[in-house]
């Protein structure tokens, strides 16, 4: 399901989440993300200001990804 807009807590809990399910430690998934620890308490805390590439290699490296759809492309209504 995909949602329009999602808030940093959520994204936080999104990446807990997929960490858990797949067995790793924060520092563990720091490590192979290239990213440092602190990055990942402070993505899974829900941080308003976390870099986006940061977050885009963590999300890779969980095998979860981002869809971002254009205005032009949304139905009547605002949703996708």
């Amino acid at each position: 399901m995909t949602r329009p807009t999602i808030t940093p807590s959520e994204l936080g809990a999104l990446v807990k989440a997929a960490r858990k399910a797949q067995g790793l430690r924060q520092d563990e998934l720091a490590g192979v993300a290239g990213v440092g620890l602190r990055f990942i308490v402070e993505l899974e805390g829900g941080k308003r200001t976390v870099q986006l590439g940061k977050v885009l290699q963590v999300l890779e490296t969980l095998g979860c990804g981002i869809t971002v759809t254009a205005p032009s492309e949304q139905k009547p209504g605002g949703k996708p």
